[in-house]
């Protein structure tokens, strides 16, 4: 069979969700169930085990015959992530040319703040005939927001997501503006956001999840989180910041305006 007659596979992001097997999607389970399929999936270094792995081995289910672990360093250092990304690529490249759909498995939803995108544009970039694919999945934030027993919006309500790593001080320009700030990754900067939250007295409505979903899930509540202090946490946590001091300004509700004949 000649180049151009091979079909190439898809690369398809498979969105587990954060913890819990019981939030994989349908249609994420039915393409885990293909034993056709390759399945990556990425973890932190060779000493760590893959997160994403552990949700479909507490789902009960098997790899198949072809699979992989890719590693993507915790690191902001531009040089070594594309490294990563291109060693990522060049492991899956003979699958996909091959015309074999790989599965890159991926913790909570594969389009937020995920690693996938990063190697699916990577691949495309080495071959351009290669199609690519996310399947949507449960984020973390909403999980921890339902286990919470709290909406997470409710009507006009705004809601900003943000990598706290930006810092207290871009905190403080969302407030005004927003009623819900969902904090992720905020295993860095702790000790400052407990004294941001006091300081703002924000203490109250706010609440820390760590490993949503998964069997340790750990979740504090108000002052409670103050007990944080010192201590480590795992780098799949978040904050929930209720804002109820926010002064809303006039809203436009132009979908729910009736035209005047």
């Amino acid at each position: 069979m000649s180049e151009a007659m091979v079909t190439r596979g898809r690369l398809i992001g498979v969105s587990l969700g954060p913890g819990d097997p019981g939030l994989i999607t349908r249609r994420a389970w039915a393409l885990l169930q293909r034993p056709d399929a390759v399945w990556v999936y990425p973890a932190r270094s060779t000493r760590t085990p893959s997160y994403a792995f552990g949700i479909v081995e507490r789902a009960g289910l098997q790899p198949p015959a072809e699979h992989q672990c890719l590693l993507f360093p915790m690191t902001h250092d531009e040089e070594k992530l594309v490294r990563a990304w291109h060693r990522a690529a060049d492991a899956v490249l003979p699958w996909l040319q091959a015309g074999r759909d790989v599965l890159f498995l991926v913790e909570g939803d594969a389009g937020t703040y995920a690693t996938f995108g990063h190697l699916a544009r990577t691949v495309q970039a080495m071959d351009a005939r290669i199609a690519t694919e996310i399947v949507p999945g449960v984020q973390a934030f909403t999980a921890a927001s339902a286990g919470l027993n709290q909406p997470l919006a409710e009507q006009d309500d705004t809601v900003a997501v943000v990598p706290a790593a930006y810092g207290v001080a871009m905190l403080d320009r969302l407030l005004p503006d927003f009623d819900t700030l969902v904090l992720l990754k905020v295993k860095p900067l702790m000790e400052p956001l407990l004294d941001w939250l006091q300081q703002r007295e924000l203490l109250a409505g706010a609440a820390f999840v760590e490993r949503v979903g998964a069997p340790d899930e750990r979740h504090l509540r108000g002052p409670a989180m103050l007990a944080l202090r010192g201590q480590k946490v795992s780098y799949l946590s978040l904050l929930i910041v209720k804002n109820p001091l926010r002064v809303r300004g006039e809203r436009i509700r132009g979908c729910l305006k009736k035209d005047v004949a």
